[in-house]
Parts: C-alpha cells; structure tokens; sequence
C-alpha cells in the first residue's frame, strides 16, 4: 500500500505531526517525499553501504598499484645507463655464496654462467651439503674447466647452526670468504655477464643491500610460460611497490649485501633460527638505517625441472611465510587477486548504483589482464616468446587457482621444503620434524 504524506501548518508555519494517507493500491511500497521528509537508513542498509563503498576504495587502490608498478619498473629496470662509465679499479671485490643441494639438467649451464661475469674481483664459493651430493661432481668438472678462476667447493651442510638448511650450508664458506660484499644466489638462477656489476653499482651509499626481482628465462610448455607470467605479473607489481615504498619485500634467491654489517648483527649464523632468513637478513639492515633496493636486471630463474605441483607447491610455500612475518598479509593479499576484486566490486556497484554486476565485472578482468600483460613486457624488456593464447591460458589458470592455495596455505603450519617438514611458528622461526611428526632440537 502507497502512504502519500501530508502536513497541516499551525501557527507561524509551525509544522503538525503527518498524516498518512492509505492510497487505493492495497499496498505500502514508500513513502512520497513531499516536505522534505525522507525515510531514515536503516542499521543494515548503512552497513552495507560502508561496506560497499570499503570495497569499492580498494578496487580503486589497485589501480593505482597497477599503474605505479608499471611506471617504476619501466624506470628502474634494464637500466645501463650507469654501466658505461665504470672505472673497473674501483670496483670492490665479491664474495658469491652458491648453495647446491641435488642436480638437475640446467644446473652444469646455470653455474658456468658464473665463471664467466663481466667483474673484475669476486670468488666463487660453492657450497654442497654432503660429499654425496650429485652436484659435487658438477662443480669439480667447472674447476678443472676453468682453473684460472677464483673458486672453491665447500662441504658444510652438516654444520648446524640453526634449523635453516640453507644458512648451514653456507656458513662456512661465509666465514672463509675474503671480501666484504656478499652476495647469496641460489642454485637455479642464470646470470648475465653484467648483473654482478650492475648490482655492485646499485649498492650506493646509504643502500646496505641489493636484490634482484624474481623473473624467469624463457623456457618451453605451459609451467614455463605459468612461472613466467606470475613473476611478471602479479608477484612483480607487489615487488615493485614494496621497493619503491620502502617495504620489506627482498627474496634471498640474489641479494648482495655488506658483510661488516651483518657482523654486527651476530653474522650469517644468527640467521639459522629462521626459515623465512631473507626477511630477517633485510630487516637486519633497515634496522640499522640502511636502504634495500632493487638492481636493474632480474634475476632469471632456471631450474631444469619443473611442474605445476612445483609451482603450487612453493606458493604455499611462500604464502606460509609472508603470513607467519606479517598476519595482515592473509587478510590484504586477496585484494590483489583479480577475480575476487571483480567479484566483491561488482557486487559493491550494483548494490550501490544499480549497475550491471556482470558487465561491470567482465570489462574489470579485461582491464586488468591487459595492465598485467604490458607489466610482463616491462620486465620482459621486449617481446614475450609465447603466443597470446598461451599468456591467456597460463593467466586464466593462475587466477582461477590463486584462492584455493591461499586457503591450502593457511589450513596448516606445517612447511615443506626440499623434502624436509617444519613447524612454522610467528615470525618465520621454524622447527624440523621428523617422519612421524616430532620436533628435532638442534
């Protein structure tokens, strides 16, 4: 029934209590707003328009990521221009700490890249956890191939220092190690001839540590092209935020880093505690005032074996940690998700503006597909090399996937990691566990 609303004047024009006024329709569908008067929000439509209009802020700040992500990354990476007046006699020489656990087919072709860098002074220390590592014999064909360079093999993987198998394979080359830049790299990286020199150059006076952002080489079949398009797309505009403002993001897989520095921090063993030891490696030196920062080449990814399961795998893997240094993170990283923002944007409109939800949402995935391919060419440095329908398919499937490994993630604190099981704990501090689920104290 229609109530129509009407108002008798007293004196002055002093207004009388409305009388409402059935109308014919048999029905209360509102009321006639004829003086003015309106009907007040009620708790749950005022909710709702908070909520709304919450999500509808964070849809525009993604926006902003995109497009500032964007413009840094085309500033700050494939830079040469500093590279061309270097005078080589000033360079400092570099420590390179390489952990080797296991062989794969690009192993022997990712390490000779390092034997051959375009720098003057470094040392190559190739750490092995066992003498029946595989990789052994890997290292020794590169030393008698190249007897001339400054390289030694180190076994020191059973040198506890902590719970992290990493920081415990390198400890003992760290500490043998004559120069005092370090920089760690990680076993299945490629690298260009000029990437040490371009990172040395970076390493300015009030930067303590630089790192190079996660990017892969271009490799073949649908897990070469999936990697490719994460590293380039949605982990690379979080990166490239996080470096411009100054936020914590430095992955261990390159980072070069003054040692004196760390030794005042209790050196590379104080790190053995932690299985998230890049975070804790960087907060070392903001905490000391010094800068991190990004070089201008990526660091390439190389590994020889690779699959999906890999894939997911270690997303987990890295979402486990993000989550156990920063709680937040669990509650802000859907936010960057494509399809969920379309989805609670779409409804935000249509509940606001009574727009279509599902035009609104289709023409937001196009939108930010498209910034996420011109970002991909960005670190790529020029064209891709695979088809459209490839970058739509690995894209799709990453998308679609992306939610499922966030709630895999966050059903355990339980972490695996080069077959080795942790109880992860606040802060990225770990426990190992045994085959039946026990902690081992070491």
């Amino acid at each position: 029934m229609k109530l129509s609303v009407t108002t008798t004047a007293g004196d002055a024009g002093t207004l009388i209590a409305p009388n409402l006024v059935r109308s014919s329709e048999g029905g209360v569908n509102g009321l006639e707003l004829e003086m003015g008067l309106y009907e007040p929000m009620g708790l749950f439509d005022l909710v709702r328009a908070v909520v709304c209009w919450t999500i509808l802020g964070l849809w525009c700040m993604q926006w902003v990521v995109h497009m500032v992500s964007i413009l840094y990354g085309k500033c700050r990476l494939h830079d040469k221009s500093a590279l061309g007046s270097v005078d080589l006699q000033s360079l400092p020489g570099v420590s390179i700490l390489k952990p080797l656990t296991g062989v794969d087919p690009n192993l022997y072709a990712n390490l000779e890249t390092f034997f051959n860098m375009d720098y003057p002074k470094y040392e190559l220390l190739l750490c092995i956890e066992n003498e029946g590592d595989p990789a052994v014999m890997v290292v020794r064909s590169l030393l008698e191939k190249y007897p001339k360079s400054d390289a030694r093999l180190f076994v020191g993987g059973n040198k506890k220092v902590g719970v992290n198998p990493k920081i415990n394979n390198m400890v003992e080359a760290y500490e043998c190690g004559k120069y005092d830049l370090v920089l760690i790299s990680d076993s299945g990286l490629r690298m260009k001839e000029d990437s040490l020199m371009d990172m040395v150059l970076s390493l300015t006076d009030s930067v303590g540590l630089v790192h190079q952002l996660p990017f892969v080489c271009d490799r073949e079949g649908f897990v070469g092209v999936l990697e490719k398009v994460y590293f380039g797309s949605q982990h690379a505009k979080i990166y490239l935020l996080s470096d411009l403002l100054g936020i914590n993001c430095v992955t261990g897989m390159s980072c070069l880093f003054r040692k004196n520095v760390l030794e005042q921090a209790g050196s590379l063993r104080s790190l053995g505690c932690y299985l998230a030891e890049d975070y804790h490696l960087a907060k070392t030196f903001i905490d000391r005032g010094w800068r991190c920062r990004i070089s201008s080449n990526p660091a390439l990814q190389n590994a020889g074996t690779y699959s999906v399961s890999s894939f997911q795998a270690r997303m987990i893997r890295w979402i486990k940690l993000r989550t156990s240094l920063i709680p937040i993170t669990a509650v802000l990283e859907p936010t960057f998700e494509c399809l969920l923002m379309g989805l609670w944007s779409a409804w935000a409109v249509s509940s606001l503006f009574e727009w279509s939800g599902l035009a609104f949402f289709f023409v937001h995935a196009l939108l930010w597909f498209l910034l996420d391919y011109i970002l991909l060419l960005v670190l790529q440095g020029g064209p891709v090399p695979f088809s459209k329908f490839e970058y739509v398919t690995c894209w799709l499937f990453r998308e679609l996937t992306s939610i499922s490994l966030m709630v895999r993630a966050h059903c355990s604190h339980v972490l695996t990691w080069r077959n080795r099981r942790y109880l992860l704990r606040r802060g990225g501090v770990g426990e190992e566990l045994t085959s039946y689920g026990h902690q081992l104290h070491i």
